[in-house]
């Protein structure tokens, strides 16, 4: 495994998306680029939706649903016709095209229902089939905290929302993946965290926080996670 990126899941950091916010949220869409642009030309990248499903890099989608006609590819070569692809999907499209118009994404949804210990197995099944892949591969984890911070967050305001949210945020920062097992479910990407705890057995060689912060009462975090030699 190449590399792993983190950013959250969020129709707000396309420019064409953010109106009257793209000054605001400017500097995490600056990181997550900046975070996906350190992978290698293959990525996987790790969400969440409501079932499991596996989208190839051969497609192609829009984010049309989120206010603008913006369209993205998983690769260079991806079919002319639009799919309804997840947000997961989207923003990983979105930042392939800026950060690494060349690289290919294979995108893994899984289920937000997932308790921890399906998660945890999902992840260790996906750890061995990159380790059966000759060519690097990065994986990035498209995902959001939680959506309860503040009183117009889309989730409503959960007092107690900001004290989890901390928690998430030191885990990402440290690399702590046994500290990803026991995240709550009011966590929007509890899962895909759990995911990637599975996928990696060891803390990081290093972790490297670009950002954090709550815009709009959602937890985001950018950052970059560099594996062991081995893992």
């Amino acid at each position: 495994m190449a590399g792993i990126a983190l950013t959250p899941a969020a129709p707000v950091l396309v420019p064409e998306l953010a109106g009257a916010a793209a000054a605001e949220v400017a500097a995490f869409g600056d990181a997550a680029l900046a975070a996906a642009a350190a992978l290698p030309q293959r990525w996987i990248a790790i969400g969440v939706g409501p079932s499991d499903r596996v989208i190839e890099p051969d497609s192609r989608g829009t984010f049309a649903g989120y206010g603008a006609d913006v369209a993205v590819a998983l690769s260079p070569g991806a079919s002319a016709g639009i799919t309804d692809l997840p947000l997961c999907a989207l923003f990983a499209g979105w930042l392939r095209g800026r950060a690494n118009p060349q690289a290919h994404v294979q995108v893994r949804v899984y289920a937000a229902d997932h308790d921890v210990d399906t998660a945890l197995a999902r992840g260790r099944a996906l750890r061995a089939e990159i380790d059966s892949c000759a060519e690097p591969i990065g994986v990035l984890v498209v995902a959001d905290g939680a959506n309860t911070l503040n009183q117009s967050a889309p989730g409503g305001y959960d007092p107690d929302a900001e004290a989890v949210q901390v928690a998430l945020d030191a885990a990402l920062a440290a690399g702590d993946r046994a500290a990803l097992t026991g995240l709550p479910g009011s966590i929007v990407g509890r899962v895909a965290y759990q995911v990637l705890a599975g996928l990696t057995e060891r803390r990081p060689a290093s972790a490297t926080e670009l950002m954090r912060g709550a815009p709009y009462g959602v937890g985001y975090f950018v950052g970059t996670w560099d594996p062991e030699p081995g893992e």
